[in-house]
């Protein structure tokens, strides 16, 4: 009796673990980095139905050209348009990139940012709920991260903090869970974690980690208000204009 009783559970949890999960993919940090995606994979179509349009356009104008030194004939009209049209479709239909991929190390820093942003989209389903929370923490922030990466260098050292942590550690972490075969990932290691666990634990400790980087460079854009601020009100706050 009792056995069926554990079964009974079991199932009610996994419904419950089914229901939530769709509730949160509705609406929430899921919902907004599906629109961010969405966004993403639009800008990507808007690129490559400009790159068609310049194919045809380079086409169209050859054509022209040629025409106007010597006669094409309907063979060459015919040719030119088979030419375009395999133009269009090369650049129409090559297969964008759909796997989840780490950011390259190279990138400037905004792009690094929406390109982790991507990865971390793309590999959320795969990760167990506890861990997807997680990615949905660190998500919800890149948005102020990106915005304060975009005023600094490269080269400054919080950027690089938050550069190696985006395209080496974090996604090394993401993509050494997903190689471990799932039979395995509920086993206890000799410290009593499971494999899910320290996926869990590193995700927070990235998570920390951005948020600090991020703080840290607000702070530095408040400092830099604060000074302006001060210097204009030393510099005209006791003068007064003469009609």
């Amino acid at each position: 009796m009792s056995e069926e009783v554990n079964v009974k559970v079991e199932r009610a949890l996994a419904r419950f673990d089914r229901v939530t999960r769709a509730l949160d993919e509705r609406d929430g940090p899921a919902r907004a980095a599906a629109r961010r995606e969405r966004q993403r994979v639009n800008r990507d179509l808007g690129r490559r139905l400009a790159r068609v349009g310049v194919g045809i356009g380079v086409v169209s104008v050859l054509t022209i050209v040629i025409g106007l030194i010597t006669p094409i004939g309907m063979f060459g009209f015919l040719a030119a348009v088979g030419l375009a049209i395999g133009i269009a479709a090369l650049l129409a239909f090559v297969p964008g990139e759909r796997a989840a991929k780490a950011p390259s190390a190279d990138l400037p820093n905004s792009q690094m940012v929406q390109h982790f942003d991507s990865y971390l989209y793309r590999t959320r389903p795969a990760l167990p709920p506890p861990a997807r929370a997680e990615i949905d923490a660190i998500s919800s922030r890149l948005g102020a991260l990106r915005a304060s990466l975009e005023r600094v260098e490269t080269l400054d050292p919080k950027a690089q903090d938050a550069r190696r942590l985006m395209s080496i550690h974090l996604p090394g972490l993401i993509d050494r869970y997903l190689t471990v075969p799932s039979e395995f990932r509920r086993q206890e290691d000799s410290e009593g974690l499971t494999v899910d666990q320290r996926l869990v634990e590193g995700l927070s400790a990235a998570r920390t980690a951005l948020e600090e980087i991020s703080q840290d460079l607000a702070k530095n854009d408040l400092d830099a208000f604060e000074t302006q601020g001060r210097f204009i009100k030393s510099r005209y706050g006791e003068q007064t204009i003469d009609s």
